[in-house]
């Protein structure tokens, strides 16, 4: 009888690891180890909530692209996906078992910066590698950045000092701000506030809203009463499209207020419509119509993303991949998997070149470094054929658009 029984929880045990293994993951940590010759790749993004188009199954089809065009030979790349719906305890939760149970080496994207501060912990605690592109906050190369993780495509002292930057020299110096209730909002409201004053400018306040709010009216009227010439929406993905619509709505710009979007995609552009979005002016490190190079980029893409074409974002996940597996080939899988720490520490020591940004290099603190646009929304004239919506205002040297390295306060920076 207690044979039997013994018998029937082992059947039991190995039938319930077999959905596991039949999804390519291995059940057991023992197992995944042992593969030598493999990499496995973890992108962890929103994948059904505010940032599913910013992020989502694009920056997952972009990181295949990369492992398509880059993966060394002899070498079996896997790519697992998880939706972190936002929480920082869903992301740690997620990154702790991929990195203690399924073998993951090197974790991708992870919007939403409360969410990547989390992971950022966790990867250096296993020490493995954390590829950032999703998250905008600072800290990441700050004061907690680690030997573990690069920051690529953009932060919020980047926007800040180009969009906010660019509308206070317009004559934009009065500002109010509406800002998403965590982290990122948090920063980017502070660095353009810091860049406004710099500059002479003034903030007349702000005001904080949860994160996927459907409802800005009472955020716009409040703008509105301060009589500040720039409304400064430090927010993102849906909440950004919802609270530009409604201040179209209410007619915010034709009173002669001017919307600073602090965080627009092109996604973002395209699910507004040019009739909405014309005239606003945005920042983004990546734009498929850029060049020949961004071009091919998308040419090769796009029969992945469909109907959505890839942002700085999407691009920073295919670039940032794409790098990671040129050090594995320069270094040995083994030596890449071994640790985290050494395989960031050759990516670093590796110039970056790919077709999204072009030739640049990663600072010591794990900032990637890359040139900077200022782009104006086309008018439904100006715009010759589909996703043909930006032009470019003005770029900011990849030396003079991010945070000066010794500001940042990270402990790995060499005073």
């Amino acid at each position: 009888m207690t044979q039997d029984r013994r018998s029937l929880l082992k059947t039991v045990a190995a039938a319930a690891m077999t959905p596991a293994l039949g999804a390519g993951l291995s059940a057991l940590p023992g197992r995944a180890r042992a593969q030598s010759n493999t990499i496995k790749i973890g992108v962890l993004n929103d994948q059904s909530g505010v940032y599913r188009e910013t992020s989502g199954p694009t920056s997952v089809a972009c990181v295949r692209q990369a492992v398509k065009e880059m993966a060394p030979p002899g070498t079996t790349v896997e790519v697992v996906v998880a939706d972190h719906q936002n929480k920082p305890d869903v992301g740690a939760t997620i990154a702790r078992q991929w990195l203690d149970q399924d073998g993951v080496d090197v974790i991708v994207d992870v919007p939403n910066s409360s969410v990547a501060l989390a992971v950022n912990t966790v990867v250096r605690e296993k020490n493995k590698v954390y590829l950032n592109s999703g998250a905008a906050t600072t800290e990441l190369t700050g004061g907690q950045c680690t030997p573990n993780t690069i920051h690529w495509t953009y932060d919020t002292y980047m926007l800040a000092r180009s969009t906010g930057g660019a509308m206070v020299k317009a004559g934009g110096d009065s500002w109010f701000f509406i800002t998403a209730d965590y982290t990122f909002g948090h920063s980017l409201e502070r660095d353009t506030s810091n860049f406004v004053k710099q500059a002479g400018g003034k903030v007349l306040g702000s005001v904080r809203h949860p994160l996927q709010s459907t409802d800005f009216s009472s955020y716009l009227l409040q703008a509105q009463s301060s009589r500040a010439k720039v409304i400064g929406l430090a927010n993102a993905g849906t909440d950004t499209i919802n609270c530009v619509k409604q201040a179209a709505e209410f007619g915010v710009t034709r009173r002669g207020t001017k919307l600073a979007v602090l965080l627009m995609f092109i996604g973002d552009v395209h699910a507004l419509g040019l009739k909405t979005a014309q005239g606003l002016v945005c920042t983004e490190s990546f734009y498929w119509d850029l060049n020949d190079r961004t071009r091919s980029f998308l040419s090769r893409v796009k029969g992945a993303v469909g109907d959505n074409y890839p942002n700085m974002d999407h691009a920073g996940c295919y670039a940032s991949v794409l790098h990671y597996l040129k050090a594995v080939k320069d270094m040995g899988v083994g030596a890449a998997k071994a640790s985290g720490k050494d395989a960031v520490a050759r990516m670093k020591a590796m110039p970056t070149d790919d077709d999204c940004f072009g030739a640049g290099k990663i600072r010591e603190d794990g900032r990637k470094l890359c040139p900077v646009y200022l782009f104006e929304v086309k008018s439904p004239e100006e715009s010759k054929a589909p996703w043909d919506y930006y032009k470019v205002l003005q770029t900011t040297p990849a030396d003079e658009a991010f945070r000066p390295l010794g500001e940042g306060g990270c402990s790995l920076v060499r005073t």
